[in-house]
């Protein structure tokens, strides 16, 4: 499709380079203009129905009052300061929140600026955690299959390299382990001799809870994390919790370990924080690995700091997003978007090609047989009115959670038709 010429557009773009993205070949990106609630105007004066909440951030929707104007006093005071030998009162304050909602067992706060670098800090907690105690062998990280954890070096390391985006790095990444997750007694039996076998040489299990995302939005029951606490505690490592995209409510819960009933001794937050609009990362750690950097040793200081750790701005963002979880019944507004997304994809199982249909909370994923014309699909979905994008072989809705219900059943209804349509022509191709 040709779309309308747009001056910054056409000036810009031969400057930019764009993620996940073979630039030669693909398609030009979607020109925006704005954005408000769940919904995103284009450039050429369409306007689309945002299935995705811009990577599942804007759980709030866009463009909310509160967080905007507590973002607009916060500039006026003070957008940022450097958090070398300063503090400020958005910070520590975020930090205080954040730790009283998490439960005791998570109290002390790393702030950082995004999800991968929130993940690096926490493999680099679990190592100089065993450093700092004198077991310098312990330099592993152990993680699952289907698992991503972000693009920097370190977390490419701990990413599934079959998922699709890191194989190539495997020569220089650093070598870590990797198991099937712990499903049943058999795979649990599985990590509990790896650890047994490598207990010297392992730091820390690091696992996605309940919902691997970037795999395809694969879904597991909360007795892996039961058996994950049960196998860590039994073999003195640390279990650390990557909430990145389940934190804050994707799930049900306002963060996905709390359906387990189990604590990480770590964990990482980012996307939601502040409600999708300004970067800012976190790993909570407990008081237990917080401890072995307590010491009148400098070495034994966790030396790293982002220039904007603890931004201002993005603290005060924060804030309002959990001032809306207080005051807005967003829980509630999964719980009935979960319904909405079992009864409009549950008619995708039907179809020919569909090997799954799994939806937890405000998510919603189709497994197909084989990976679509991904092309295609975007083209249809941007057709209809409704931005998607597959995951591989999965189509996925992740909406706002404050998604009107009439438009989670139209994006349903146009998950099913796009797909419908799509594998009734592929079919039709392999018969021709």
């Amino acid at each position: 499709m040709t779309l309308p010429s747009v001056p910054w557009m056409d000036q810009g773009y031969p400057h930019i380079w764009l993620p996940y993205t073979q630039m030669k070949t693909a398609a030009l990106p979607v020109p925006v203009q704005a954005t408000q609630g769940c919904r995103i105007y284009l450039a050429d004066g369409r306007v689309l129905i945002d299935g995705l909440a811009s990577w599942w951030t804007a759980c709030h929707g866009y463009n909310h009052p509160h967080i905007a104007e507590s973002v607009r006093q916060q500039l006026e005071r003070m957008p940022h300061i450097m958090f070398g030998g300063l503090v400020h009162e958005p910070a520590l304050t975020l930090a205080q929140r954040l730790c009283e909602r998490l439960g005791a067992g998570l109290d002390r706060v790393f702030f950082t600026e995004s999800g991968s670098v929130s993940v690096e800090v926490a493999m680099k907690m679990a190592i100089q955690y065993w450093l700092n105690r004198g077991e310098s062998q312990r330099r592993r990280i152990l993680s699952f299959r289907g698992g991503y954890h972000g693009d920097t070096l370190g977390t490419m390391a701990v990413c599934d390299p079959d998922i699709g985006m890191h194989a190539a790095f495997g020569a220089v990444l650093p070598a870590q382990d990797m198991l099937p997750l712990p499903q049943d007694d058999q795979s649990e039996a599985l990590l509990d001799d790896a650890l047994q076998r490598q207990q010297d040489r392992v730091a820390a299990v690091l696992i996605e809870p309940l919902v691997q995302g970037a795999a395809g939005m694969q879904m597991h029951d909360p007795q892996v994390l039961r058996r994950l606490r049960r196998v860590a505690d039994r073999h003195d490592i640390l279990l650390i919790f990557d909430e990145i995209f389940t934190g804050f409510g994707r799930t049900g819960s306002l963060f996905a370990f709390q359906q387990a009933d189990v604590r990480p001794d770590i964990l990482t937050l980012s996307k939601a924080l502040t409600g999708g609009t300004l970067p800012l990362a976190a790993t909570i750690a407990s008081q237990r690995v917080f401890e072995a950097f307590w010491s009148d040793d400098a070495s034994h200081a966790l030396m790293h700091g982002p220039t904007y750790m603890g931004n201002a701005l993005a603290c005060a963002a924060a804030h309002a997003s959990l001032d809306l979880f207080d005051s807005e019944p967003r829980l509630a507004q999964v719980e009935a978007i979960e319904t909405l997304l079992n009864e409009g994809l549950g008619a995708c199982r039907d179809l020919p090609g569909v090997r799954a249909v799994r939806v937890k909370g405000a998510i919603g994923a189709v497994e197909l047989h084989h990976a679509p014309d991904r092309a295609a699909l975007c083209e249809a979905f941007l057709q209809a009115g409704v931005w998607v994008r597959p995951l591989g072989r999965t189509v996925y809705l992740t909406p706002a959670f404050v998604m009107p219900p009439d438009d989670v059943r139209h994006l349903t209804a146009t998950v099913l038709a796009v797909l419908a349509s799509h594998l009734q022509k592929n079919q039709h191709g392999l018969h021709t």
